[in-house]
C-alpha cells in the first residue's frame, strides 16, 4: 500500500473499530492518542475499565495480527501509564489492551486482552 493509500485505509479500519466499541456500550475516550512514548488508536472506557485499543489492517486477520510486535506492545503499555496519570484512580485503574484486526474485506475481529503489561 502506498503511504496515502495506507494512511486512508488505516482510518477507515479505526473507524469499524470505534463504531463496533461504540456499539457494545464503550465509551470511545480518544482516537490517535499521543503521548511521550507513542501513540494508541483507540482509548474506549468500559465501565470503570480503560481499554487501549491497538488496530492493525491487513489483508487477512492473521497477517493483521502479525503485525504487532514486542517493541510496540511496550511502546503502547508506556504510552498508557502516560494516559492513566490524568484519570483519578491513577496506575491503580483497571486496564485492558486490545488488539483490534480488520481484514480486507473490513471485517472484524477483536481480542480482548491481547497483551498485558511486557
Amino acid at each position: 500500500m502506498s503511504g496515502t493509500v495506507g494512511y486512508h485505509a488505516g482510518l477507515a479500519a479505526e473507524d469499524i473499530v470505534a463504531n463496533d466499541y461504540a456499539k457494545r456500550d464503550h465509551v470511545v475516550a480518544a482516537r490517535r492518542w499521543r503521548g511521550q512514548s507513542g501513540e494508541i488508536d483507540l482509548i474506549a472506557r468500559d465501565g470503570e475499565t480503560v481499554v487501549f485499543v491497538e488496530v492493525k489492517k491487513s489483508r487477512s486477520f492473521a497477517n493483521a495480527a502479525a503485525r504487532l510486535g514486542r517493541r510496540q506492545m511496550e511502546r503502547i503499555v508506556a504510552s498508557a501509564a502516560e494516559f492513566l496519570a490524568d484519570e483519578p484512580r491513577g496506575q491503580l485503574t483497571d486496564v485492558r489492551f486490545d488488539l483490534a484486526i480488520v481484514d480486507g474485506v473490513g471485517g472484524l475481529n477483536v481480542i480482548e486482552n491481547a497483551f498485558m503489561e511486557v
